[in-house]
Parts: C-alpha cells; sequence; structure tokens
C-alpha cells in the first residue's frame, strides 16, 4: 500500500497530475506560500522541486490534523490578503506584498507547518512526491549513489583486516 501512494505520487508529480488531498485553490496558494519559503533565484526552488505533490501526499496519508491547521491558517491568510491589500488570494499578490503577510504570521502553527513541509518537499527522497529531478540534493552538494562501497570509515576497514 506504501509502495502504491509513492508511485502515484511520483507520478502525479512528473505528471504535473490532479491532487488527491489538496483542493485546486489550495495548491495554488500553497504552492505561493512555498514559493516564497523556498525561492527560484539563481537556483530552482520549491516550485520547481514540485513541493507541492509532496505537501499533497503527506497529508493525504492520515495527517487531517495538519490539513486542518493549514486549511484555518489559509483562510486567516486570504482575509488578511483582502483586508490589507484588497485581493482575494495570496498567489494573486505581489512578491513583497506576500513576504509581508508571511511576516506577520511567522510565528503561527500555520506557517510552522507549511514551512516544514516545504523544506522536507524540497530535501526529501523522490519517491515521496517532492525534490523533482534532484533539486534539493543538487543544492546540498548530496551525491545520490545507489550503492556506497565500504570501507565507509577505519572501523570498516579494521572489520575486514579480521576477516569477518
Amino acid at each position: 500500500m506504501i509502495l502504491t501512494s509513492c508511485e502515484r505520487a511520483q507520478e502525479a508529480r512528473l505528471g504535473d497530475g490532479e491532487f488527491t488531498t489538496l483542493s485546486a485553490e489550495e495548491a495554488m496558494e500553497f504552492t505561493a506560500i512555498a514559493a516564497r519559503i523556498i525561492p527560484t533565484d539563481a537556483t530552482p526552488g520549491a516550485t520547481e522541486a514540485g513541493v507541492i505533490y509532496f505537501i499533497d501526499k503527506v497529508l493525504g496519508d492520515g495527517r487531517e490534523a495538519e490539513h486542518e491547521i493549514l486549511r484555518h491558517g489559509l483562510t486567516e491568510l486570504q482575509a488578511a490578503a483582502e483586508m490589507r491589500f484588497g485581493v482575494a488570494y495570496f498567489y494573486e499578490l505581489q512578491a513583497a506584498q506576500q513576504d509581508r503577510l508571511l511576516t506577520d504570521i511567522e510565528t503561527s502553527a500555520f506557517f510552522a507547518t507549511i514551512r516544514y513541509l516545504t523544506v522536507a518537499g524540497m530535501f526529501s527522497l523522490p519517491e515521496y512526491g517532492g525534490n523533482r529531478d534532484n533539486i534539493g540534493y543538487q543544492l546540498l552538494g548530496f551525491e545520490d549513489r545507489h550503492v556506497w562501497q565500504s570501507p565507509y570509515g577505519y572501523y570498516d576497514a579494521d572489520y575486514a583486516d579480521k576477516g569477518a
């Protein structure tokens, strides 16, 4: 069952497929928020890494409490966008306006949850729905080798010398 879920998340991520947990509105809003947390600049950001597909998969895996935190926080964020800037959706705001709203809520449970999911999606195993084309790994300089050869350290060399 877990393998099937990972395969479906991978297929959706690669094909920009439909979301299984998020509504279209949530996906657009969370994508915009993730893009401000890990923006695209000289290097790819959360959008290019497909972080939204990771978020969709995680929230659909028995994480209703976290999803509810995000729903409630998004409603409040949209209300703030409407009140301060006269725009109904966060993703419609300019980057500087988005940053102002996010700065105002950076100590909230909503922001902590979406920030955690964004960072986790950026650097997770690609099979989990994010880290498209190993973008996160490349930013870290991580080589994802299928097999690492021993000795890994002096203790392994010593183990091999003993003939064990």
